[in-house]
Formats: C-alpha cells, sequence, structure tokens
C-alpha cells in the first residue's frame, strides 16, 4: 500500500505544470470535462503500464545502490525541471481530428506522455518499489487527480493557478527527495 501512496504523491507533483496538465486544460476549453477526464484516464493507464514495466526491468538488471544513485538524481533532475516549466505552444492542439473528442484527447496525452517527466517518475518510483500494480495504480490515480483538479479549478476560477507557488513547492519536494535518497544510498553503502 505504501508503493500506492508513494507513486500518487509523486507523480501528483510531477504533473503539476506540467505539458500535459495544460493539454488537459486546453482540452476542457473544448470538449466536455467528462470526456476529457476519461481520455487522460486511459492514456494514463496505458503510459504508465509500459513505465512500470520500464522500471522494474530495470530494477532487475541493476543493483540496488545504482538505483538509488539514479532515484536521487532523477528526483534532483525532476526538481529542476519543474522549475523551468513546460509550456503549451499557441494551437499546438488546435487541429481539428477526424476522430472523436475522446480518442483525440487520449492520443494525443498518450503521446504528449512518452517521455514526459511523470513517465519517467513512474519508471524511478517503479525501479525502487518493485510493486508493480500499486505503482501503476497509484501513479495513474496522481495523474488523473492532478489533471482533474487543474480542470476543475480551472473551469471553476476561469483563471490561471498560482503556477509559480505550485512550481517552487514541487520542485523543493523534488529536491529535497534526491537528496534524501542520495544520503540514505550512501549510508547503506558505507555500511
Amino acid at each position: 500500500m505504501q508503493a500506492f501512496w508513494i507513486a500518487l504523491g509523486f507523480v501528483f507533483l510531477a504533473e503539476m505544470g506540467d505539458k500535459t496538465q495544460l493539454v488537459s486544460l486546453a482540452f476542457a476549453s473544448r470538449y466536455s470535462a467528462k470526456i476529457v477526464l476519461a481520455g487522460v484516464f486511459v492514456a494514463t493507464l496505458l503510459v504508465h503500464i509500459l513505465s512500470v514495466v520500464l522500471g522494474e526491468s530495470a530494477a532487475m538488471v541493476l543493483p540496488r545502490f545504482w538505483i538509488d544513485i539514479a532515484a536521487g538524481v532523477s528526483f534532483i533532475g525532476f526538481g529542476v525541471w519543474t522549475l523551468r516549466g513546460d509550456e503549451l505552444k499557441e494551437g499546438e492542439i488546435d487541429k481539428p481530428s477526424r476522430f472523436g473528442p475522446f480518442l483525440t484527447v487520449g492520443t494525443t496525452f498518450f503521446l504528449a506522455e512518452l517521455g514526459d517527466k511523470t513517465m519517467l517518475t513512474t519508471i524511478t518510483i517503479a525501479s525502487q518499489q518493485r510493486q508493480f500494480v500499486a505503482v501503476w495504480l497509484g501513479s495513474t490515480v496522481g495523474m488523473v487527480a492532478a489533471d482533474g483538479l487543474a480542470i476543475m479549478v480551472g473551469n471553476l476560477l476561469g483563471a490561471k493557478l498560482p503556477e509559480r507557488a505550485i512550481k517552487l513547492s514541487a520542485a523543493a519536494f523534488f529536491i529535497g527527495s534526491g537528496i534524501y535518497v542520495l544520503v540514505q544510498a550512501t549510508m547503506l553503502w558505507w555500511r
């Protein structure tokens, strides 16, 4: 159960201000929130099952010390990436689609998520936790919750979320977590 909550929390934070969250917001202005969330949910299930497979495969090949070092460095990198932020370029999702809204949202979100910060976060967590279903479902719930929250708040307030405060908080969490994991790994190494 702990792996579920770890995956949910880290992915939720990683998604704040991420490009795929901006894609969700943009689609919510075109389609109903239910269709957007359904498309996000299915795409996330698919991307994160791939992420967990990749993470657990890496854990089978590499010693635990190197997994922890890679995870610590990755978390610090995710913190820096969060500070840098992502942008949705003008007209990036405005192209008309011959598919229905659900397939348009799902396909676009799936492709935007490949190699994205939240996918890499899920791979990292899966390599550490090694609890396939818990990490897969936790990362999926975290992603859908972050995108759902952004859509809901964006629709209710009709204004931007406090992007700077969200970025700084998420970045500090990732960098702090990365430092913690690195310290723990080196302490175990020297024992």
